[in-house]
């Protein structure tokens, strides 16, 4: 078995890279140097080409009870030079969204705050039905973190969003999925199993450059307000797609009815068209 540094534990099977988070004895809560290998773990995942799919996963019971409580009300009691280390740091942790592998969250047992905002900016959501997860933020005397007032309300709407953060309520796995936090609640022991089956249908059967570069433009979508410009980003790329390799081997293999063997990188660059259509006056 693969060894534990800083409570996060990686194995590699094939084109799948498995995290753990490995603290069990301790509900997998974060320290900052466990949020640190996690992040430089995905990134080192992301990097490479052999891997297709991510799946993060707890050991143990739970997925993660959150952040490491043992210091007590000094928890998250920053002084002046603690917060500037903590903001060099979190300016140069990379960012889940901007990696181009897609990242499933395989939550096998309970998750609150920090242990249910990170998994909030990975790409796919397996919850367990009966756990509890929950945004306990404002229970603690905290506002919500990690991008989550920017993501939740996109995904869940402003009015659950505003439900489930103010309140910091716990709910159980089936009312994540019935809100669309999460894309399915199954029982615990199939979390890893359902996890792992979305990343392997991904890896054998989707073009490496296609998932890289939907992922890119999913989350540029996000962020756009000009609807035109983003349909007419979205036509742009979607044309030189059909230009490169991987979309002539894609309708080949489907015609023959074989498996595709896609050659791109996940990480083809995605040309940089913006604007609008040629001779509108909007």
């Amino acid at each position: 078995m693969p060894d534990t540094t800083n409570g996060i534990r990686v194995e590699r099977a094939g084109r799948i890279g498995t995290v753990w988070l490995d603290r069990p004895d301790r509900g997998n809560t974060f320290t900052t140097a466990m949020q640190d290998e996690l992040h430089s773990q995905l990134d080192l995942l992301d990097r490479d080409e052999d891997i297709r799919a991510i799946v993060v996963t707890g050991a143990g019971r739970l997925f993660s009870a959150g952040a490491d409580m043992e210091p007590g009300g000094s928890t998250f009691a920053f002084d002046d030079e603690r917060h500037q280390r903590a903001r060099a740091t979190m300016g140069a942790r990379p960012r889940p969204w901007r990696m181009r592998t897609p990242i499933i969250g395989a939550l096998n047992g309970s998750a609150v705050g920090i242990g249910l905002t990170f998994p909030l900016q990975w790409d796919i959501r397996i919850v367990n039905a009966d756990a509890k997860y929950g945004f306990v933020f404002t229970r603690r005397g905290l506002t919500p973190e990690q991008n989550s007032l920017w993501l939740l309300p996109k995904l869940v709407g402003v009015g659950a969003a505003m439900e489930l953060l103010l309140t910091g309520r716990l709910f159980r796995g089936t009312e994540a999925q019935q809100l669309g936090l999460a894309t399915e609640a199954v029982p615990g022991e199939r979390v890893l199993e359902r996890a792992t089956e979305i990343a392997h249908d991904i890896a054998d059967n989707t073009s490496p450059s296609a998932v890289g570069a939907t992922k890119q433009l999913m989350y540029e979508m996000l962020a756009e307000s000009d609807r035109e410009a983003a349909f007419y980003r979205e036509w742009e790329v979607f044309r030189w797609m059909g230009r490169q390799s991987d979309c002539s081997e894609g309708a080949q293999s489907f015609l023959a009815k074989r498996p595709p063997e896609f050659t791109s990188s996940k990480h083809a660059a995605v040309p940089d068209v913006t604007g609008r259509w040629s001779g509108s006056d909007d």
